[in-house]
């Protein structure tokens, strides 16, 4: 098994980051061109999201269809498969002619998006002790984050400077490039042991983890967390597109160096949840970001900023632990039970938009962090539910 800090581990854990980062620098990319994509295609904010949503939602769903098809013929093999679709359907994009094509691309880019965070997470569980596994689950999503804002940045600066279909161009290229890495960089499976893929014991283990209580509050809390967490960011771009800010797309774009702060919970959640345990690490994040919330209703640019720096890092903290949860906490089938965490995640990401915009519609910014409020007492009744299991765990074994 491959231990804390050896070449093999930075190996590996470069090669999962470097395709985590072309992942989702993909599926962002288009969150700062949303005013300018209903500008260009006349169609409202909410609609002009879904070309953000439908990616999320076709990603979520996929999820389930790669994990146990990981279990049974191998992780490398689909995760490098799926990044070519990722290129291919990203190429594409930059010849989308109507928002029709635009959404159908996007809907089956989604798909291709699903594979490396399905298996990532299981290829490191299979591969790693399990004190290697807690660092590198920070330091891949701490990848993730890297990937958002990255994919955002270029979105934001590129949409400005070349307009979509040179945005998809650089993007294609781009992933070219890393998918080439990846596939040097990743050494191949040496602990991997194939399960038949049959569909009746693929189901029976989806139910397993669903009935298993540990596995299914962790599933919701990070589920409702980023179904808040990314649909803010949607709606504060038209915020600050408008007065008194008046921002374009490439200083919207910079907006999401706000992840940075994102980035660096993720990569110590592994020290935090030994030392305080993960589900107070996860109500600690939802804390965080409440807080932060709060923040960006002082009419502000400079609040705003802050407000979105503590919410990242709330965000991301709760994320990472209760990723990490999944991991530990599966009773088998880790890929699949990672890739459940993800569905709910995702599914999260897709919803949030709708739920927020009946918030948005009534009251603007203030409407969206009420309505985020709301959520995310839910989400702390949740983690405490999950920190009392936790203390029964413990005090039994």
């Amino acid at each position: 098994m491959i231990t804390p800090h050896t070449a093999p581990f930075w190996r590996a854990t470069l090669a999962l980051c470097l395709g985590s980062f072309m992942v989702f620098a993909n599926l962002y990319v288009t969150q700062p061109l949303l005013p300018m994509i209903s500008e260009q295609f006349a169609v409202s904010p909410l609609h002009s999201s879904v070309s953000f949503t439908i990616s999320t939602l076709t990603l979520g769903i996929s999820l389930l269809f790669y994990g146990p098809l990981s279990d049974a013929i191998g992780r490398k093999g689909i995760m490098l498969l799926t990044m070519v679709g990722i290129t291919l359907t990203t190429a594409s994009l930059a010849l989308a002619s109507s928002y029709q094509s635009l959404l159908l691309l996007r809907a089956l880019q989604g798909f291709f998006l699903a594979g490396l965070p399905a298996i990532a997470v299981a290829y490191m569980s299979d591969e790693f002790n399990a004190d290697a596994l807690m660092i590198a689950v920070g330091i891949y999503i701490s990848g993730n984050s890297l990937g958002g804002i990255g994919g955002r940045l270029l979105g934001g600066f590129l949409g400005e400077n070349l307009g979509l279909t040179g945005t998809f161009a650089c993007m294609a290229l781009l992933s070219l490039l890393l998918t080439l890495a990846f596939a040097w960089l990743l050494p191949k499976s040496q602990h991997f042991a194939a399960k038949p893929l049959r569909a009746k014991p693929m189901l029976r283990q989806l139910w397993a983890h669903l009935a298993n209580k540990r596995l299914l509050l962790s599933y919701l809390i990070g589920g409702l967390s980023f179904f808040i967490f990314v649909n803010q960011y949607s709606y504060i771009t038209f915020v600050l597109k408008d007065n008194p800010y008046s921002l374009s797309a490439q200083y919207i774009g910079l907006l999401f160096l706000t992840y940075l702060s994102g980035t660096y919970a993720s990569a110590i959640s592994g020290k935090l949840g030994k030392r305080f345990s993960q589900p107070n690490c996860m109500m600690a994040g939802t804390v965080i970001i409440m807080l932060g919330s709060g923040v960006t209703l002082i009419p502000s640019l400079y609040a705003i900023i802050l407000g979105l720096l503590i919410n990242a890092f709330g965000f991301f903290l709760t994320h990472s632990t209760a990723s990490s949860w999944v991991s530990l906490n599966a009773q088998g089938g880790k890929a699949s039970a990672s890739s459940l965490y993800l569905t709910f995640y995702y599914v999260g990401a897709s919803t949030g938009g709708i739920y927020l915009s009946i918030f948005w519609q009534q009251a603007q910014w203030t409407g969206v962090v009420i309505g985020s409020w709301l959520m995310l007492l839910v989400i702390l009744w949740l983690g405490f539910q999950l920190q009392i299991m936790h203390k029964r765990l413990v005090t039994t074994t």
